[in-house]
Formats: C-alpha cells, structure tokens, sequence
C-alpha cells in the first residue's frame, strides 16, 4: 500500500476515535467492468470508506481483472472478502482472512487458510485476521449454505459475546457478524451491544442493511464498520443515504439503545 494508511489503522482509528465507517461490499458476479466508474463515482461522492470485493461463491473468471480496474479508478482501499483461496489478488490493497469462528467446519476454520498461506505470503496483501461469525437472518443465505455451518440463532447473543470473545483471546484482529447477503433481517441490535461490551477490538457488521435507521441503529449499538451491498445493488440511490446515516452516527452515543 506504499504510503498509504493501513487498513487496520484506519479501522481502529475510527474505534478510538467514536467515528463510524462504511464498507460497500462488491459482489464480482453481478458486476460489469463498464458500470465500474458510475460505481466509484457514487462511492466517492459518499465518501465510502472501504471496498470489499467478493462472495461466498464468485463464479466470474475476471476476477483479477476487476480488482485492477477499480485500483485505476480509485484510492479507497480495496479489500478481499474471500470464500475461497481462488479469491486472492495481489492488486488489492488487503484481505479479510476469515476463519469461521461460528461454525464446526474445519476447513474453513483453519484448512483453506493452510492453503492459501504460500499465497498471501507472497501477495504483499495486509493480511486482516478476522474472526467471522454468521447470524441467523431469517431465511437460508449463500453463506450459511456454501460454509455447511449454521448460524448463531438471533436471539441468543450470549453465543455470540462468548464467540466473539474467544476470537479476540485467540488474536484475532477484527469481529464481523454477518447475517448474510440477502437477509430479512440484520444482526439484531441486542447482539451488537452485548459483543461490543465484551470485546475491544473492532467491530463489523453486515447483511439485512436497507435502510439508514437500520445502519444507524448498528452504529448506535456498538459497530465501527458497517458493510453493505445487497442494499446498493438494487438501489444505489440508498448508497449516499445510508452513508450519510453511519457517518453522522459518530455523533451518537452508542450507550442510549
């Protein structure tokens, strides 16, 4: 990233500081190289603080193709969200190295990342250990399907705090919940707060976003980065909306819910 900011500085900096981030997750699959610069425009124009390109289960061949037009259109770093080693590219600027802390399944709390360890040492990526937990949203998603693994029920953020806690004692760097691409409903508020007491390093949350009082209420709650993308790709009028909701959320105090 050269002189650039690191991305973990950057996202612990908005920690400390009681600011807000947002992160508009870009799904390969349903993205064209030519819709590219109205895309970054919009980003730019909201001030979107990061990108995340990636999927559960990314199927377009010009993979690395894209991560390369968008670092030619763009200074907002560029941030894998991998669902397999197939997803690491050397032009992004780091990587979400995901290990599903919320599921039983081996291989993806530590075998893929066997794999792709010769990889990333190689890439020069900043490498962003992320202990990933996915939330019951309502409704079966490609997440929940493609890891084999079910989500932390909803209404027990007790499962959640005590995940999330064991992420960070491991050293872990960052603490996503997902309710995944497509959600009915986000990760409840309740959940958010009870991680956020519990853990003291930066919190994501993703899935189930539509709306701005649905990304403020999770700013509120405790989270320090917001991720949305399903929300965008089919309004991206909601993109300075929902930006805007999360950026003046930093003058919130997350302690009134």
């Amino acid at each position: 990233m050269g002189d650039q900011q690191s991305i973990y500085s950057l996202i612990e900096q908005l920690r400390q500081q009681g600011r807000k981030g947002i992160a508009m997750l870009l799904d390969p699959d349903k993205l064209r190289i030519e819709e590219l610069p109205e895309l970054i425009g919009q980003a730019h124009s909201a001030a979107i603080d990061l990108l995340f390109v990636g999927g559960s289960l990314v199927m377009d061949p010009d993979f690395d193709q894209l991560i390369t037009r968008l670092k030619a259109l763009t200074r907002i770093p560029i941030v894998l969200f991998p669902g397999s080693p197939s997803q690491v590219c050397p032009a992004a600027d780091g990587i979400l190295l995901l290990s599903l802390l919320s599921g039983r399944n081996a291989d993806l709390l530590i075998g893929q990342h066997v794999l792709a360890a010769p990889v990333l040492a190689k890439s020069g990526l900043e490498i962003l250990s992320t202990g990933y937990l996915i939330i019951d949203g309502g409704r079966p998603t490609t997440v929940s399907y493609i890891s084999n693994s079910s989500p932390i029920p909803a209404n027990k953020p007790q499962i959640a705090l005590c995940t999330a806690l064991a992420g960070q004692q491991l050293g872990m760097k960052l603490i996503y919940l997902d309710s995944g691409s497509g959600a009915d409903q986000p990760v409840p508020k309740r959940m958010i707060k009870a991680v956020r007491k519990a853990i003291n390093i930066p919190l994501i949350i993703g899935g189930g976003i539509r709306t701005p009082e649905q990304a403020l209420d999770a700013c509120r709650a405790g989270a320090d980065l917001i991720v949305v993308g399903n929300a965008f790709e089919k309004d991206p009028e909601l993109i300075p909306q929902i930006a805007d909701a999360v950026h003046k959320a930093s003058m919130i105090d997350v302690d009134q819910l």
